[in-house]
Order: C-alpha cells, then sequence, then structure tokens
C-alpha cells in the first residue's frame, strides 16, 4: 500500500486549509472529527457516494487538516488540533463554532 502524503506543520498552508474547509460535507466531517478521536472513512449518517467521501478526506489530509492511519482494511482519521492550533492559533474554534451554526440550519 502506497504511503499517504501527510505535509509538516510548518508546511501547512492558510490559504489550502481555508480552501478544504470551503465545503458543507468537510466542515461536516471536521466537526465530527473535533468531538471525539479518530474516525472511520465511513462515518454513519452521512449521506455522501463513497467516491465522493474519499475525494473528501484526500483534500482534508493534504491541507494538513487531518492524519490517516491505516489499521486492517480501515483507515481511521484523527484531527491535526494541535498542529493547527501551532500553526494558526484561534482558527479551528472560529471554524467549529460557525460551522455548528451552518450545519444547524440545513
Amino acid at each position: 500500500m502506497r504511503a499517504l502524503n501527510h505535509p509538516r506543520a510548518e508546511d501547512l498552508d492558510l490559504a489550502t486549509v481555508l480552501h478544504a474547509l470551503g465545503d458543507p460535507v468537510r466542515l461536516e466531517l471536521l466537526r465530527r472529527m473535533a468531538a471525539g478521536d479518530e474516525i472511520s472513512c465511513s462515518p454513519e449518517g452521512l449521506i455522501v457516494a463513497r467516491s465522493t467521501l474519499s475525494n473528501h478526506w484526500r483534500i482534508l489530509r493534504e491541507a494538513g487538516i487531518t492524519a490517516t492511519r491505516i489499521s486492517g482494511k480501515t483507515r481511521l482519521i484523527s484531527l491535526r488540533r494541535a498542529e493547527l492550533d501551532a500553526r494558526f492559533p484561534g482558527l479551528l474554534n472560529a471554524v467549529l463554532g460557525e460551522a455548528t451554526s451552518i450545519l444547524t440550519e440545513l
């Protein structure tokens, strides 16, 4: 299995991170990760085509927002909160607060 690309914390780019978070599905994934430790690559209750969901996970991973760990056939994804908070203080709290407001309105 090929290695997954995870950018180093010092290479995280604000424009890339904001672009990755500019989608309602990815905001929902972020909200779910922020509520716990790791989530599977196919979270329950999310009605998105598997290929589309894979693309969303790739965008989040390549932006440096998530870390993916492979366990057998499952990919477990976690939020790189410490790295993001160190690089962009307050960004996640602001985005998560706004994401909660937007997603409850939908």
